[in-house]
């Protein structure tokens, strides 16, 4: 439209393609919005905007996906317009909006317009009653997972009654072992209305049959709210996806704003159809592009670019920056995931020291939340102050608790808390009123609950067979685990608990994201386990479960911190979107983790991953780092990890290739060097002036030429590399044959003594 004389002032403050974004009003818009190019500001100017113009606040609707998002441009049209503007603009959640669109209309659906909205936890609680109740098995029909197939099938639009009449649905049950989940969702169903209830889902699903099932009640809302703006289109549903085509059955004046670039969220539901198609699905589209990035760099932008650039089906643009050129964005080889963060943590003390950045400019961002567990290690011995954004401190996960007090009741039976938090974990028919009962006697006779169990047919001689059984088979566990102590390894140890304590069994018997998030936690902690042995050994010190659990319990004990303090941000990249930091380390850029395994041999999952990086690498203002190990534990033992494919897909010009070399300087070198196949000596070394692997020295090896001593093999002042703690000089040899230790400089770990039987070192040359 042609903006008249009463032009507001504020459209000065926009750039020309943002100007032409918010001053449109002649029908469906889709404006696609580059990493940093405004978003938001357009979203928030285009309300001012309509409202100088003559249209009622009460006209619009404004649906975002986070009450934040919602409130920070209500406040932001509020200041451009005025405080009475705020009274009538309809501008929420998806979820809140129709929330009190369906108690208009309640009576419509079957419902009271004073229904009560359930949390999760209630629709669990509802679940597992239903479960219950059926007769069903609780560990194979879990709570967690049964609402999640409900809430993916509403998600759909499919209801209860056609939920049994769904194939694809009804085979996946039947894979999985739950069959009779169409059942439970039809009890579901029936209890909510019977209640008068509804959980998040029904609020989409509702309003969905509301609007499809009474037009002339979609035609009154349609014509009521004649401008509908939508926030992260790209991340809509089916379900929302089909309401916002229902609201606009009257008009055409729709605007969806996001970027498909930036979607990201499939497995929540999220369609990136839905922008891709946006032009097909609303007639006469007009598309408008936001493609200058305020907040990176110009290399930051262009290799974001170059990357982005490999997807197949995208909306094509050209997004710059007209900041500074930039450092190029640093790829780093690390030996191993422990180097990796020992390299990250001395990475940002050096650029705090020559920089004058504090440590909340800084952002290590990672594929999965169990990569945070060595990083939060390191970061609490290096003093760095740190905190979880979007989730839980490694150590705080409910598994990884679990299993930390079964090692604590294993180390010391007479640990009370911890005894009592695994006596019924995983279930074994040990219910709260036994439980009270040795409590009780314990308290009355002075004694501590162990000692009760370990007297049980003198203290408690009212209980039944049945109980005493089941009570005394979780004693002599305990006890059989406690008799290993003086004779195996921590991690050895660790892993009869997992197995025998029925913990691994409760874990793995399902294939639902939550539990697999619970098995990759698991995992990682079986890692940290065989890590802590092996470190152990290499410097001749106690490896005992005991000694582990010393270490480890400093890390899960770790206070809150301060919030106003600068802290570092560990964050899943999912968590991550939407935020910008001066300095992001993107750690794991391996096969099978970035991308994830998951997405393997997927091309719209890779296309996903890709996208997933592009919004990790523009998350960063000034520097960007990716880094990679080349041997990770995973699954209980270390394996030699693949760089990541998308390394080779940045343009090559716009990165810097770092390899830590043996006498402690970096050096770039090309690109071929950085990927050679995996079963080359000492992967990912540079093709010109390589370093060379000469030998491995463990002195008990048996082969001829390693009979000698070691100390005749290496010298101080030799350059060696140790596949955890990278490379470094040998400073120091003492002992001979067995007993012959190497204290080595390491580059990124410092000074370590290791015992060269154990420590199977490398000697390398350049």
């Amino acid at each position: 439209m042609t903006i008249n004389n009463n032009t507001p002032k504020f459209l000065n403050e926009l750039n020309e393609a943002q100007r032409e974004a918010v001053v449109y009003t002649d029908g469906p818009e889709l404006v696609i919005a580059g990493a940093g190019s405004g978003k938001t500001r357009v979203l928030t100017y285009k309300i001012a905007y309509l409202l100088t113009q003559g249209v009622h606040p009460a006209q619009i609707m404004a649906l975002t996906f986070t009450n934040k998002a919602a409130k920070e441009m209500k406040e932001r049209i509020v200041k451009l317009t005025n405080e009475e503007t705020e009274r009538y603009l309809r501008m929420g959640t998806f979820h809140s909006i129709f929330a009190s669109i369906l108690r208009r209309e309640a009576n419509h659906i079957g419902y009271n317009s004073n229904f009560t909205i359930y949390d999760e936890a209630d629709s669990r609680s509802l679940c597992n009653s239903i479960i219950k109740e059926l007769g069903l098995d609780n560990k194979i029909y879990r709570a967690a997972a049964v609402h999640a197939r409900i809430s993916e099938a509403k998600n759909n639009l499919i209801t209860s009654h056609e939920y049994k009449d769904n194939i694809e649905a009804v085979e996946r049950d039947a894979v999985s072992g739950m069959p009779m989940l169409h059942k439970i969702y039809t009890e579901f169903s029936r209890r909510c209305i019977m209640s008068n209830a509804m959980d998040f889902d029904d609020l989409l699903l509702r309003t969905y049959q509301l609007f499809k099932n009474n037009p002339d009640i979609c035609s009154n809302y349609s014509k009521r709210y004649n401008h509908i703006l939508i926030d992260e289109y790209q991340d809509t549903n089916h379900a929302q996806q089909q309401i916002i085509q229902l609201l606009t059955c009257c008009h055409k004046n729709i605007c969806a704003v996001g970027d498909d670039a930036q979607s990201i969220y499939a497995f929540r539901g999220a369609n990136i159809d839905h922008i891709l198609d946006f032009q097909t699905q609303f007639e006469g589209t007009k598309l408008f592009k936001l493609e200058q990035n305020y907040r990176s760099t110009h290399c930051i932008v262009n290799a974001a670019n170059s990357l982005i650039a490999k997807n197949q089906r995208q909306i094509k643009k050209d997004v710059y920056s007209m900041n500074d050129e930039g450092e190029r964005i640093e790829i780093t080889q690390l030996s191993s995931d422990r180097e990796e963060a020992l390299f990250v943590s001395k990475s940002i003390k050096q650029r705090i020291l020559s920089e004058g950045l504090n440590y909340s400019d800084f952002a290590i961002l990672y594929r999965t939340n169990s990569q945070s567990r060595s990083f939060e290690e390191q970061f609490l011995k290096s003093g760095i102050p740190y905190r979880i954004y979007g989730g839980m401190s490694f150590y705080q996960r409910k598994e990884i608790k679990d299993l930390i007090a079964y090692f604590r009741v294993t180390v010391n039976p007479e640990d009370e808390e911890a005894l009592l938090r695994v006596i019924n974990y995983p279930t074994r028919g040990i219910g709260n009123t036994t439980i009270q009962k040795v409590l009780s006697k314990a308290r009355s006779e002075g004694m501590t609950a162990w000692q009760v169990l370990c007297q049980l047919e003198e203290m408690l001689p009212e209980l039944s067979k049945g109980t005493l059984n089941k009570l005394t088979a979780f004693r002599m566990m305990i006890e059989g685990f406690s008799e290993q102590l003086s004779t195996a390894d921590a991690a050895h140890l660790g892993e009869q608990i997992i197995k025998q304590s029925g913990i691994s069994q409760d874990l793995y018997s399902n294939t639902d994201p939550e539990y697999l998030s619970k098995q990759e936690h698991l995992e990682e902690f079986l890692a940290s386990m065989e890590e802590f042995v092996e470190t152990q050994r290499e410097q001749d010190a106690p490896e005992g479960l005991v000694d582990f659990l010393h270490e480890v319990s400093l890390l899960s004990d770790r206070e809150t911190e301060d919030t106003d303090k600068p802290q570092v941000t560990l964050m899943t990249v999912h968590s991550a979107k939407g935020l910008e930091f001066p300095c992001v380390y993107i750690v794991g850029m391996e096969e099978d983790i970035f991308p994830s395994a998951m997405s393997s041999g997927n091309i719209r999952g890779i296309e996903e991953e890709r996208r997933l990086l592009y919004v990790a690498i523009t998350r960063a203002e000034r520097y960007c780092h990716l880094t990679y190990a080349k041997i990770r534990f995973r699954y209980g033992k270390q394996e030699w990890c693949t760089p990541s494919r998308f390394l080779k897909e940045i343009d090559t010009k716009l990165l810097k290739f770092n390899n830590v070399q043996s006498l402690g300087q970096t050096q770039s070198y090309n690109r071929q060097g950085l990927f050679k196949t995996k079963n080359t000596t000492y992967q990912s070394q540079p093709r010109n002036n390589f370093t060379r692997i000469e030998k491995a020295i463990p002195a008990t090896s048996t082969s001829k030429q390693n009979t000698q001593n070691p100390t005749e093999i290496l010298k101080i002042g030799d350059a060696v590399a140790h596949n955890r703690f990278g490379q470094g000089v040998i400073v120091k040899l003492e002992g001979s044959g067995p007993s012959c230790k190497a204290t080595v400089d390491f580059i990124n770990a410092g000074q370590k003594t290791l015992m060269l039987k154990f420590a199977n070192l490398h000697k390398i040359s350049t």
